[in-house]
């Protein structure tokens, strides 16, 4: 935003918008993305690495899932600093209790693959609520339907990406095939990134809407 913009509008409050959240989301997008690099380069060191790197990779798909949050709730929920605070402490417990979870190296195991993909749906999938709030909040904002439809993208994207990662398609077809290139763990980690991509957007149009609003009401 050009400086004049901003500094012309201070009196509607726009000056007053942090940017800490956004920053949190990119901190968390690239520790996830960090760890899982790591995890795919020494993983095959030997076996304490293998199970050591593979926990950190889920670690790090966890941070990811708790950093996504905190932008679109601190900015839907700017004005509500109650709901902003619980919904945050909500998801913040919910992805230490998953990446605890997670590093327990018993967990780590193939047999527990379901167990790991419903963790990472299930944090996903707990930002229902405050999505359903936030348009009861502001009924009647395209900004929010707007951001919601993208929402709903990122949900769909991540979805897809957990059903390859749960169900093997399609080396299970043809093993061996895809040892090199097209796996469904690749296939997961494009559907990642896609889905961060979508939420990336919509956690800019709820700033855009943030920003274009008045100060809250005292």
């Amino acid at each position: 935003m050009d400086p004049s913009i901003l500094s012309g509008m201070r009196g509607f409050g726009v000056a007053t918008i942090p940017r800490w959240p956004w920053f949190v989301f990119l901190a968390g997008g690239m520790g996830c993305l960090a760890c899982s690099s790591l995890s795919h380069l020494l993983a095959c060191h030997s076996k304490d690495f293998n199970l050591f790197f593979w926990r950190l990779d889920y670690a790090g798909i966890s941070l990811m899932i708790v950093c996504s949050f905190f932008a679109p709730i601190y900015y839907a929920f700017f004005c509500n600093p109650y709901s902003r605070l619980f919904y945050l402490a909500s998801i913040s417990l919910l992805g230490v209790l998953a990446i605890i979870a997670l590093l327990a190296p018993s967990l780590s195991t193939p047999r527990f693959r379901p167990l790991r993909a419903t963790l990472f749906l299930s944090m996903g999938f707990s930002g229902v609520i405050p999505a359903a709030h936030a348009v009861i909040l502001y009924w009647g904002q395209p900004h929010i339907f707007v951001a919601l439809g993208y929402e709903l993208a990122m949900a769909i994207l991540y979805a897809t990406g957990a059903g390859f990662y749960v169900s093997r398609i399609p080396e299970r077809w043809k093993p061996g095939a895809f040892d090199i290139a097209g796996q469904s763990h690749q296939i997961f980690h494009v559907f990642v990134v896609l889905g961060a991509l979508a939420h990336s957007v919509a956690t800019l149009v709820i700033l855009d809407f943030r920003l274009r609003l008045p100060t809250c009401a005292d």
